[in-house]
């Protein structure tokens, strides 16, 4: 029955063509039959054939389709069957003969050039026939297509297409419940469409958009295409287009064809508003991360509607957004249970209240960034309460924090399960409050305090009493400590501390008067010591003493260091250094270079003498006769040269796998057949600036050492 339907409105389509006299409806009728509309929809076709019947039949029998002729006459062979369209009708219903409606021979119509041109002109007016349909026809045809793929194909048709496929939600599509018994196709068929709709909803795709890429149309293009293809599970879009800029009907493209949407990052995009963020919140209910930076029309009404429409928010991320405030934060706080990572910076509308609402009522927030917020002593207090779960914990700009809020954060004893604490530029953080904060965060494996200019070495004693399981300290530009407080720490930390790091801070520096001597800290196998300038030798020694066990030493830029002060450190070392960097230490020589070597050339497997201009050949020499696991190296800014070079590449027992030999003005094109025989274990050169190798030489090595990543 359905088939002979289907014939029937084929039928009747095709002698509408014919009698208009113009088939440029024919790729409807290819359009029915491709999507076999009969079966699902009838009443379609018999639009279709309105629309054929009001455009053509009406229009081009009544005088427009006019033909242009030559001066001679010229006759037609016969009339028109019927002329005017109402007595098809007439003859319909009469039953009269053919021959009683039939037009004697027109003689074709004379029309003057104005009249051909002004023809032309509506020709040209006329719209393509690919755009006649309605969007309310193609909308019904569209949302019939079961398969993704053949959605998607619809979609490169023409933009129209693209966003009007686009903008068909995923509940829209038409799923026919009816299967006809006995056909195999039909099983075939239903079994591919439930294979397809579960591929759809993997979500595992990932998409990122960025600068002038991040265009309507391109989203509209993904939405449409991710969904044949596995489902987007990711998508990033950073920066906006200044031309053509995505707006909101772009993301309400992503929203309609999406629905498997898990993580979604906006940054610097000031076009998208609050419509759009909704749309996303509306669709895409298993949205797990959100991070939205300079996002200046977003407001609190999207984080209400994300609030209300993704339950599963994991991941929360606001930066710089001047339109959210505390509203939207206590909308997350009462209908995101599952929320665990939350990262709030430069948002003015923020304040106590918000913050405190969501750490209080989120029992699973595990991870906290608050920056640059004007919250006080109140929201600290919250944080130190119901912390229980912090795991991580980052304070950085809090200004208006005093160190009383500190000092109650650390003894309320919420912060149990605290394990990474980094306190930045907060005027609230003294010696007090620092020791509160050691008390009260019993389990802290990770210290960094970062512009703390009012924690001195009273402060940073205590607290290393106070922490007994820290295992990790850092200490950036914390100029009122001294090698005074760095002694103590170590001497109490004795067997928990492994790693040490001080960067940029000038108050640590070299002393005259006699240090007491102190427990040793066993534990300490990492010590980074980055653009200190006061330290030198007598520091170096004092915490060679300290640290026996020391297997990785950073020295950057420590250029007050001579071969003195380093070789007592070397000697102290017992466990054996794997890692040594001297980079900007301008003072050492290749004596240093020697007894490192022979000292730990057994264990050494990086070194890093870049800028140690007093560096040469001989330290090569040393390198490829003791260091027998060495794998990096790095000579860059020294005086090496070719025959250095070719003292490396003869060692037999030297494995290199990186090696950077840039700004060596010494090292010419002579080195190639060495650099050659390297390259059957290096995965890494760096020849950038090495002036004297010309690019003939360069493109060589480079089609020799196919399997080597050469920097030129």
């Amino acid at each position: 029955m359905l088939l002979t339907l289907h014939f029937l409105t084929v039928v009747f389509v095709a002698l509408a063509l014919s009698e208009c006299g113009d088939f440029r409806l024919l790729p409807f009728l290819l359009l029915c039959l491709w999507t076999g509309l009969p079966y699902s929809c009838l009443p379609l076709s018999i639009i279709v054939v309105s629309v054929a019947r009001f455009l053509f039949f009406d229009r081009f029998n009544t005088g427009e389709r006019l033909r242009c002729c030559t001066c001679d006459d010229e006759l037609y062979p016969g009339g028109s069957f019927c002329p005017n369209p109402i007595d098809l009708g007439r003859l319909c219903n009469s039953g009269s003969s053919v021959d009683a409606y039939y037009y004697a021979p027109n003689k074709r119509a004379r029309i003057s050039a104005l009249d051909i041109f002004e023809i032309l002109r509506r020709e040209q007016d006329q719209k393509p026939i690919i755009e006649v349909l309605p969007d309310e026809c193609l909308f019904e045809i569209f949302r019939r297509l079961s398969s993704g793929k053949e959605r998607s194909s619809c979609a490169c048709v023409s933009k129209r297409w693209l966003m009007l496929m686009s903008s068909i939600c995923k509940a829209e599509i038409y799923k026919s419940d009816k299967v006809i018994e006995g056909s195999a196709s039909c099983d075939v068929e239903m079994t591919s469409a439930d294979e397809d709709q579960v591929i759809e909803d993997d979500g595992f795709l990932t998409r990122c958009l960025e600068g002038k890429k991040a265009t309507d149309v391109r989203l509209a293009a993904i939405a449409v295409g991710t969904s044949a293809r596995g489902g987007l599970g990711k998508l990033s879009i950073r920066g906006n287009n200044s031309v053509r800029g995505f707006t909101d009907v772009g993301l309400s493209a992503v929203a309609h064809g999406c629905p498997s949407l898990r993580s979604f990052s906006l940054w610097n995009v000031s076009s998208i508003g609050d419509e759009g963020l909704s749309e996303i919140a509306k669709e895409c209910h298993m949205l797990e991360k959100l991070d939205t930076c300079q996002a200046s029309s977003i407001s609190n009404k999207s984080l209400i509607a994300i609030a209300k429409g993704c339950p599963n928010l994991t991941t929360l991320n606001i930066e710089s957004c001047p339109k959210i405030g505390n509203e939207g934060l206590q909308a997350i706080a009462r209908s995101c249970p599952k929320l665990q990572c939350i990262s709030i910076k430069d948002c003015p509308l923020v304040g106590d209240h918000g913050v405190s609402s969501l750490l209080s009522s989120a029992s699973n927030l595990s991870r906290v960034k608050l920056q640059d917020l004007n919250i006080t002593d109140f929201s600290l207090a919250v944080i130190g309460h119901f912390g229980k779960a912090i795991v991580n914990l980052v304070l950085c700009g809090l200004q208006n924090a005093s160190e009383r809020g500190f000092w109650v954060m650390g003894v309320a004893q919420g912060l149990q399960k605290l394990m990474s604490l980094t306190v930045s530029s907060c005027r609230g953080v003294t010696d007090a409050s620092i020791e509160a904060m050691g008390k009260g965060c019993i389990n802290l494996k990770q210290m960094f305090l970062r512009r703390c200019c009012f924690v001195s070495d009273n402060g940073l004693v205590a607290f290393s009493k106070a922490a007994r399981s820290l295992e990790s300290l850092q200490l950036e530009e914390c100029n009122s400590v001294t090698q005074f407080g760095i002694i103590g720490s170590l001497s109490n930390f004795k067997t928990t501390l492994k790693s040490l790091t001080l960067l940029k801070c000038k108050g640590v520096k070299d002393i005259d008067v006699e240090v007491p001597m102190l427990s040793p800290c066993e534990s300490l196998g990492h010590l980074s010591i980055h653009n200190c300038p006061g330290i030198g030798n007598a520091s170096l020694a004092m915490v060679g003493k300290l640290c026996p066990q020391l297997q990785h030493v950073d020295l950057t830029g420590l250029y007050g260091v001579t071969d003195a002060g380093l070789l007592r450190l070397l000697e102290n070392c017992e466990a054996g250094l794997v890692k040594v960097n001297l980079a900007g230490c301008w003072n050492l020589t290749d004596n240093i270079v020697s007894e490192l070597s022979r000292l730990h050339g057994g264990t050494l497997k990086l070194l890093n003498l870049d800028g140690c201009r007093k560096i040469t050949d001989a330290s090569l020499v040393a390198i490829a006769d003791n260091c027998l696991l060495l794998s990096d190296l790095d000579v860059s800014k020294c005086a090496i040269t070719d025959t250095g070079v070719a003292v490396l590449s003869s060692a037999r027992q030297l494995t290199l796998q990186v090696l950077s030999l840039s700004n060596c003005s010494g090292v010419t094109n002579k080195s190639a057949p060495s650099l050659t025989k390297l390259g059957q274990t290096l995965v890494g050169l760096n020849l950038q600036n090495c002036n004297s190798i010309i690019c003939d030489t360069v493109e060589l090595l480079v089609e020799n050492l196919w399997r080597c990543d050469i920097l030129a």
